[in-house]
């Protein structure tokens, strides 16, 4: 503000115009308990108000308040334009400003000097950012389900965890990735997600698996599940492939091969003869033929990936 005092008996008050507010931020915070990022996805436009006028005697004007959107831990921002890497949100309650507002600008007060002690002039704010964000989310859980399509993964979710993922007998029934929460006969609990089937050169873009293969990278513990009535050893060897092509890294991940529907195998035994280097343990989601041994398995390697952070 351009603002001078005026008061009786000071007949030369001189400039006291104050500072104009902040304009808002627009800022994403990490929510634990958000899975999706649905609440955002019909929401396009997200203006910022901005900080109000400065007044007299020198007072400022108030700054914007920010526009708080909460996102899912695992969401990830980029410059829809540049595809920059603006930040991520791995943490409950982390902040990640992606739009800041505009600098108030200074009153007539600051521009006082010897030669001009009447300045009438007032500095104008800046100007917000303004931004096309494009928002990614990777789901974050302790073991990540990967296979084919109809390997029975979600089948494997639902009998180990209160997810309810839809179950069909054709390929690509999951078209998202599902989380369940898996507890073990002593309260002991862990996250398995449910990622939608992976296909042979799904990393060159065949199929749906590309879509998903990115939500493999935050899993501690990769859960390979391959039907008994494929062959195991080759369709094992494409799973590991085609995350190899993907990101190399992510055969370095803690991994356990299921070989699942065990029940339509006569007296539940694989004639196969397997070569891995992971621990394998023969399941049956429908009869619960080693399930419990397979939660076991897997709370015990995810206690071994926690050592490891720890050391």
């Amino acid at each position: 503000m351009a603002h001078f005092r005026r008061e009786k008996y000071v007949p030369k008050g001189g400039p006291d115009g104050g500072d104009g507010g902040k304009g808002a931020d627009i800022v994403l915070v990490g929510n634990v308990q958000l899975n999706t990022l649905l609440d955002l996805r019909y929401r396009k436009y997200v203006k910022a108000p901005h900080g109000d006028r400065g007044g007299t005697s020198r007072s400022a004007g108030k700054s914007g308040e920010d526009i708080v959107l909460e996102v899912p831990l695992g969401t990830i921002a980029y410059d829809a334009k540049s595809r920059d890497l603006l930040g991520e949100i791995t943490e409950d309650g982390e902040k990640l400003i992606i739009a800041r507002g505009g600098k108030g600008g200074l009153g007539n007060f600051h521009f006082r000097n010897s030669v001009n002690q009447t300045p009438a002039y007032a500095q104008p704010g800046l100007e917000g950012e303004e931004i096309v964000v494009e928002l990614e989310l990777k789901l974050i859980a302790d073991v990540g389900l990967v296979g084919f399509p109809n390997a029975g993964k979600s089948t494997l979710l639902s009998s180990v965890s209160s997810a309810k993922p839809k179950i069909a007998d054709y390929p690509f029934t999951t078209l998202e990735p599902n989380l369940g929460v898996v507890e073990t006969s002593d309260y002991r609990s862990f996250v398995i997600a449910d990622i939608p089937g992976i296909i042979e050169e799904a990393s060159q873009g065949k199929g749906l698996g590309i879509q998903f293969l990115r939500h493999i990278e935050r899993n501690n513990v990769l859960l390979y599940v391959v039907s008994a009535l494929a062959d195991v050893q080759a369709e094992y060897e494409i799973l590991r492939n085609e995350l190899k092509v993907y990101k190399p890294e992510l055969l370095l991940k803690p991994s356990i091969l299921a070989v699942s529907k065990m029940d339509v195998i006569p007296d539940y035994e694989l004639d196969q003869d397997l070569d891995v280097d992971i621990p394998v343990i023969e399941i049956s989601s429908a009869t619960g033929h080693n399930m419990d041994e397979l939660k076991e398995l897997i709370w015990n390697t995810i206690q071994e990936v926690k050592l490891d952070e720890e050391e």
